[in-house]
């Protein structure tokens, strides 16, 4: 019996478990996922310096004219302590002088010689970047799970961390089966076609931070799809299409069964992509998808994309959809859950005018989709609705609904 969306892919989650983890010089993190908390070890600024090129006073020196009394320069290591009735030429980022109550910026002065004449009103503490007053020793900088990009790298630099504990990236081991397939380096005989979904995977994945092993295209044998099981059991994640379907020959499934596979699911309630099934041999975990490109392309964003999230050790591993608007008006046949691919163009998402399980254009002229509640038939312009992105991740700590009603 088919189970649904949300069934489906709450056993993705509860049986996909984080990887193994290992350090990685911080220049080598980018796009990888932290494992471990980084915590401040010492305070943003970490001493109080000048925001501004200007002049080092007290605020009692409003409207006054002062002899300056020297120059202090960023990096500077001697301790200065302002004069009475004197300022000091200070530098961006120059430590602030023992005594100095602000900051006067450059152009807000007028200077004759040594003479430094200074605006009628002074703030205290203005353009003075305080001690700590960006980070504070002791404080969380990142937690684990999360996704390194390059601000990231901006917090570890300023800590003086040079490597990191990251989780190691997924490897997921791809391949398809049906004797009328061929990859698209070979040339075709009668009646067969190039496998698609095999380098769509491939790509998605690479896309997605993994590692990617092909294993070939399998005949429509036991012992071919045994082969190919056996040589990618040394991934993390077993990608398969083809073969699933009612009406199919019942080799998969035999060939999967003899290598002591556990079924979490072996079909869904859903339209295209139905026959999806999950489970695991040992520790690898196994996502059987259908054949035609776009249903699995389609159930390969919603449960590989989940199961690939949740390998890679994301704290924001569930999918979050982006709420929009419908840009026409739009019908569509009830009675199941529906995929409908389709542009969203930052305002509004506009469903593809044509699409089908077995086509490979409509994907590649959309970059999200959005799933269809069985009750729903129409869409009026502008109705609400939620899309998930396929051209980039939308995801969150919380598992949402992803369902437009």
């Amino acid at each position: 019996m088919a189970i649904s969306v949300e069934e489906a892919l709450g056993l993705v989650y509860k049986h996909t478990l984080p990887l193994g983890t290992e350090i990685k010089p911080i220049e080598n993190s980018i796009h990888r996922i932290l494992a471990e908390v980084i915590t401040a070890t010492h305070s943003l600024p970490s001493f109080d310096n000048s925001a501004m090129d200007g002049y080092a006073v007290r605020v009692e020196n409003a409207g006054k004219t002062l002899k300056q009394s020297c120059v202090v320069f960023a990096g500077d290591q001697e301790d200065i302590r302002l004069v009475e009735n004197e300022c000091i030429r200070i530098m961006t980022g120059a430590k602030i002088p023992q005594g100095c109550e602000a900051i006067v910026p450059i152009e807000e002065v007028i200077i004759q010689d040594d003479q430094i004449t200074f605006p009628s009103v002074i703030k205290p503490s203005q353009h003075i970047r305080l001690k700590g007053e960006d980070i504070q020793a002791g404080i969380t900088l990142i937690e684990a799970g999360t996704l390194l990009c390059a601000h990231h790298i901006s917090l570890l630099a300023s800590q003086g961390i040079t490597h990191v504990r990251l989780y190691r990236r997924p490897k997921v081991a791809l391949f398809a089966s049906g004797n009328e397939l061929k990859m698209y380096y070979e040339s075709l005989g009668a009646n067969q076609l190039y496998n698609t979904n095999t380098p769509t995977f491939a790509a998605r994945a690479q896309e997605l931070g993994c590692d990617v092993i092909f294993a070939g295209t399998a005949e429509d044998t036991l012992e071919s799809i045994q082969e190919h099981i056996k040589r990618s059991l040394n991934a993390d994640l077993i990608i398969t299409s083809g073969g699933v379907s009612v009406g199919d020959a019942d080799f998969t499934k035999e060939a999967f069964s003899s290598f002591g596979f556990q079924s979490a699911f072996e079909s869904v309630d859903i339209k295209p992509g139905k026959p999806t099934t999950f489970g695991s041999i040992g520790t690898t975990m196994i996502l059987n998808l259908p054949g035609n490109p776009l249903a699995a392309a389609l159930c390969f964003e919603l449960f590989g994309q989940s199961a690939i999230l949740a390998l890679s050790g994301r704290s924001d591993k569930y999918l979050a959809p982006l709420s929009t608007r419908i840009s026409k008006p739009f019908t569509m046949k009830k009675g199941r859950r529906s995929l409908i691919p389709g542009w969203f163009d930052g305002t509004h998402f506009t469903p593809s005018q044509k699409f089908g399980p077995g086509m490979v254009m409509p994907l590649s002229q959309a970059n999200a989709f959005m799933m269809v509640d069985a009750n729903v038939e129409a869409f009026k312009s502008e109705d609400e609705i939620k899309i998930i992105p396929t051209r980039w991740c939308m995801s969150s700590d919380q598992q949402n609904s992803l369902i437009t009603y």
